[in-house]
């Protein structure tokens, strides 16, 4: 978390994608960090990160890869997916993937989702303690 605030990493090859996507959890209180690709995020490293957002259709490292590689690191980063390709929306639908979204989405939904996320993390750390 960045002074308080849930820190949201965002990545997708799609600028405008990206920009949208930062401004929507800015203006819902959220850090956003966003990154062009796979590469550059884990360039950046994983810490201070309290969600990921992935594109799943990435030139280099894909979504699918970079959610695999993040789970081993991280396992308890809620990571989401997002696509445009109706062909991978229906494949990923078929494994019961939760926190997936098919662009374009719905941005309630998306902020909901994340705020879901947060609050069961935050929920889980006090029962640790």
């Amino acid at each position: 978390m960045s002074n308080g605030r849930p820190v949201v990493a965002i990545v997708d090859d799609d600028p405008r994608l990206l920009e949208s996507l930062q401004d929507l959890l800015e203006s819902a209180g959220y850090v956003a960090r966003s990154f062009s690709s796979a590469g550059s995020l884990l360039g950046n490293g994983l810490s201070g990160v309290d969600v990921l957002i992935t594109d799943i259709g990435m030139p280099g490292m894909d979504g699918f890869e970079l959610r695999d590689l993040v789970k081993k690191v991280r396992p308890e980063l809620p990571v989401f997916l997002i696509t445009g390709r109706h062909e991978i929306a229906d494949r990923v639908r078929t494994q019961r993937i939760s926190g997936f979204f098919r662009k374009p989405f719905d941005a309630k939904a998306l902020l909901a989702a994340v705020g879901d996320v947060l609050r069961d993390q935050k929920m889980e750390g006090k029962h640790e303690k």
